[in-house]
């Protein structure tokens, strides 16, 4: 199955919530600090318990580059847990000039073998075409986080008027040539999401801040459900892996993203 095959999928069967694995030694669980490696003991458990109701995994890069040479090989055998028909998004918001871009795709599509990622689109198209050229894989470029920062770029305004997201967003459309491209959103953003989402059109949408940010599962699918559209990834990352820090803490968070695909379910528009 390619990128877009597991995506639709699993969307298809309304499953939404995307897994982030933002593993921080500090808040695991204390009893996983007797494994060799603490880590992936965690990511281990959370996938055996959710690969059944996530739509994605999304891996942030920065949690394992920390370690250097053993983060990558952590990543590496994290990915040999998650089934082979579920998403895996490479958080590394990549970017950059042509033949150095051509590199980090490489590294992630290649040798790591993610079937998504997500890039910043600041330096133009010649920095995003090398992973475009991957037609089997999925690019999430970043539109409006769910930082309180967007404001100080994502959000000025232009010479026409529009904000430098819309035209992120704009231009997301023009380069879906191969229908692999989707776009970050915040869902902490509920009133931009609600006045931009009609130029999603048919872009992958990837939505962090639910939970630990404050964004609301309820508001979101609402608007995507008003809107009939069914082309979002929810990622749930500090919200529910750090949910519980007992020895059971696999099954209590299986429990809370049941929960949560259930709520989606009842969600009315």
């Amino acid at each position: 199955m390619n990128a877009q095959e597991k995506i639709i999928t699993r969307l298809n069967q309304n499953l939404h919530i995307c897994v982030g694995l933002d593993s921080d030694i500090e808040k695991i669980p204390k009893h996983l600090l007797n494994y060799n490696e603490p880590i992936l003991e965690f990511n281990k458990i959370i996938i055996e318990n959710t690969y059944q109701f996530a739509a994605a995994y999304k891996i942030n890069f920065a949690f394992y580059e920390k370690y250097g040479a053993k983060g990558f090989e952590i990543i590496k055998q994290t990915l040999e847990f998650i089934p082979d028909n579920i998403l895996t998004i490479a958080d590394a918001k990549r970017g950059d000039i042509g033949n150095t871009s051509e590199m980090y795709a490489k590294a992630i599509f290649d040798e790591l073998s993610f079937d998504a990622i997500t890039l910043h689109p600041y330096m133009g198209y010649d920095s995003l075409n090398p992973f475009f050229s991957y037609k089997d894989k999925i690019n999430f470029l970043l539109a409006l986080t769910s930082n309180n920062g967007a404001e100080d770029f994502e959000k000025l305004k232009t010479i026409d008027g529009n904000f430098v997201f819309q035209h992120v967003i704009k231009k997301t459309n023009e380069w879906n040539k191969n229908k692999n491209l989707g776009i970050v959103f915040g869902a902490t953003k509920i009133e931009e999401l609600k006045e931009n989402i009609n130029s999603f059109y048919d872009l992958f949408i990837l939505l962090p801040g639910v939970g630990a940010q404050g964004g609301s599962l309820d508001e979101v699918v609402s608007v995507f459900n008003k809107n009939k559209m069914n082309n979002y990834l929810i990622n749930i990352s500090r919200g529910l892996i750090y949910s519980d820090d007992t020895i059971n803490f696999g099954n209590f968070i299986k429990k809370i993203i049941i929960e949560h695909n259930e709520l989606i379910q009842k969600i009315d528009i």
